[in-house]
């Protein structure tokens, strides 16, 4: 139960965290998008796309009780994306700004890990 309302606050956090990111993306003009940053806006873009699908990913299967197994998916997809932010941050900036993208990786695997075990419980 204390698990379940864990994964439930990380979980809303994340989505807040990620849908304010992937929207960011989306609406911010290309130049400042690419400002500072090795990629294409157009793959920035697709990132914030993402970002987005992602924090939906994580609260609407279990609010609705829709296909609660696409959670564990949902954050499994922004570990993937938060281990590419957090290499491409020590790359470009620094490893003491790649703890912030690091730290959201770690909350996002323990979401995934939480939400699968409870699928495969089922």
């Amino acid at each position: 139960m204390r698990r379940t309302v864990l994964l439930w606050i990380v979980q809303g956090l994340l989505a807040l965290l990620f849908l304010f990111a992937g929207v960011s993306k989306l609406l911010m003009p290309a130049e400042a998008l690419t400002k500072g940053s090795p990629f294409a806006a157009w793959f920035l873009r697709f990132i914030g796309v993402c970002e987005v699908l992602g924090a939906v990913g994580l609260i609407l299967p279990g609010l609705l009780r829709i296909r609660p197994a696409l959670t564990p998916l949902a954050a499994t997809g922004l570990v993937v994306i938060m281990i590419g932010a957090t290499v491409t941050t020590a790359a470009t900036m620094s490893v003491p700004l790649a703890a912030i993208p690091l730290a959201a990786g770690i909350l996002a695997a323990f979401v995934a890990w939480g939400r699968y075990r409870e699928s495969a419980a089922r």
